[in-house]
């Protein structure tokens, strides 16, 4: 492939994400206050207030803090946003709908397919890379930040393909295709999953039961000489 590789796009900075960089660049308060140019009070009320918007010209600033990072930086910032969000799921009120970004990510002739760790009451097992989309994230960005978290694997949104009730979960899923863009697959979430791996695309249904497969997701899969 001779696209380049593309990693996880914060569409507004907050508190909460400032605070994930700075953990990733193992950095402490003052090493990250120097880093962007802010005083380190500016740092810690960043840690206080995890849902404060940043202002532009430091939003300008972390996105470049965080491009100019280590492939391992910014695989570590995307587990910690993950964690983050799955603490505020654990602390939600019970009876509360999730929202799910599902990534059908492709290449030229596989789909990139994860294997839970330990067998799930749903029966769900292999699946597609998700994430949890918390009130105010874009699915996108969701999707292409699990999948790298997950996989290691930089892919980009190449449209939504719609949105369900999941038939076995009960969560509010938003489907996304995305292709292929770097990276080398590998089990980047061991806590979780037993396996990554690239599977032919026509061979889905011997991975996932094809009740289960979103049909305009399988169709996407399946459709003879679709291009992503």
């Amino acid at each position: 492939m001779s696209q380049p590789a593309r990693h996880t796009v914060i569409d507004q900075w907050t508190g909460r994400h400032a605070t994930a960089l700075q953990a990733a660049l193992r950095m402490s308060q003052d090493e990250m206050a120097a880093l962007i140019g802010v005083a380190k009070r500016t740092i810690a009320a960043w840690h206080e207030r995890a849902d404060v918007r940043i202002r532009p010209e430091l939003q300008r600033a972390l996105d470049t803090a965080y491009e100019r990072a280590p492939e391992t930086v910014k695989v570590r910032f995307a587990r910690q946003l993950r964690a983050d969000d799955r603490a505020d799921i654990d602390a939600a009120p019970s009876g509360v709908t999730l929202t799910v970004a599902i990534a059908v990510v492709t290449n030229d002739t596989d789909v990139l397919l994860v294997c839970r760790r330990e067998d799930d009451p749903s029966g769900i097992t292999w699946q597609f890379p998700a994430g949890i989309v918390k009130p105010g994230a874009s699915s996108r960005t969701v999707a292409i930040r699990e999948t790298l978290a997950e996989t290691g694997i930089h892919c980009s949104v190449v449209r939504e393909l719609g949105s369900r009730i999941h038939p076995v979960t009960g969560v509010f899923a938003e489907y996304l295709l995305c292709v292929y863009l770097a990276g080398q697959v590998e089990n980047r979430d061991t806590a979780e999953n037993l396996d990554a791996i690239w599977i032919p695309r026509q061979r889905v249904t011997d991975f996932i039961p094809p009740e289960r497969i979103y049909p305009p997701a399988l169709q996407a899969l399946t459709a003879s000489n679709e291009e992503p």
